[in-house]
Parts: structure tokens; C-alpha cells; sequence
């Protein structure tokens, strides 16, 4: 013998159709005057990148927080002087809008991301809203490091 309950009125004939689910909301997204979520620094330009514009080896990168993402290449303490540093996000901008408080000089250099600024020894873009950074510290000419400056700027531009 087989027993059967239901917990509700049966639908017959007569049964209007259930009306559709609501549609789904959309994910959050970043508003649009804001990035995304920005990416590591030390991917952006990775350290044998980081050599080759140092022209000296470098330390592992340290990452700094992920909320404004920096990295830092430390020339060893046997020398010689180098440092290079890659910015990401506001603190990139905040970076270059306190040095043209300063009257530093800036060039404008074409073909990286939407719009490039360069002064000695850094370089300064804009990749859709993303801006970056990417500084070297050397005891050298500074237009000598000029050309593999915008090498590792381009490079960056293309990862963002």
C-alpha cells in the first residue's frame, strides 16, 4: 500500500503559472572614477628588469601594502649605490603631483599608456586610470639612465 501526502494545494487546470524569479544583481564593481583592484608592484616590472635599468644586480623586491602597491629593489650593501622603485595607483600620482608642487622639470614621453611624464631618474604614467611610477636612484648622470628608464616604463604600461 502506498501513501501519499502533499503539504499544499494541488495544481490542476485551473493553476495560474508561478511569475518569474527576479532577476540577479549585477557583482559590485569598482565606481567609475576608481581602478580596479591594482596589482602587486614587483610583477610589474620583475627584478631582472629591474637590474637591467639599475645596471647593477639588485636584491629581491619587497612588496609593500596592497592597498597602494610599491616595490622596492635594493642595490646589495657591497655596492654600488642603486635603488628602483615601482608605484602603483595613488600613491604613484600623489608622487608626481608633489614634485610638480616643486617646479620639478618633466618631458612628456609619447607612446607609454594614455600620458607619460618624466624627470630625472623617474617616470610617471597613466594606464586608463591606473597611474604608476617607476623611480631609479643612481649616482650617475641622470640622462644616462634615460633610455633604459622608459624601457622599463613601457614594459610596466604593457602589464597594467
Amino acid at each position: 500500500m502506498l501513501t501519499a501526502a502533499c503539504s499544499g494545494p494541488t495544481a490542476g487546470p485551473t493553476a495560474e503559472p508561478a511569475p518569474p524569479p527576479p532577476p540577479q544583481a549585477a557583482p559590485p564593481s569598482a565606481p567609475p572614477d576608481q581602478p580596479a583592484a591594482l596589482p602587486p608592484a614587483c610583477p610589474l616590472l620583475p627584478k631582472p628588469e629591474a637590474e637591467a635599468l639599475a645596471g647593477t644586480p639588485l636584491v629581491d623586491g619587497v612588496e609593500s601594502n596592497p592597498a597602494s602597491p610599491q616595490c622596492l629593489y635594493a642595490g646589495p650593501t657591497s655596492g654600488p649605490v642603486a635603488q628602483v622603485e615601482v608605484f602603483v595607483g595613488d600613491g604613484a600620482k600623489k608622487f608626481l603631483d608633489i614634485d610638480r608642487e616643486h617646479a620639478h622639470e618633466f618631458t612628456e614621453v609619447p607612446g607609454i599608456g594614455e600620458e607619460a611624464h618624466a624627470e630625472d631618474n623617474a617616470i610617471f604614467a597613466r594606464v586608463g586610470r591606473t597611474w604608476f611610477a617607476v623611480r631609479l636612484v643612481r649616482l650617475n648622470d641622470p640622462a644616462r639612465n634615460a633610455p633604459a628608464l622608459v624601457t622599463a616604463a613601457t614594459a610596466v604600461a604593457g602589464r597594467l
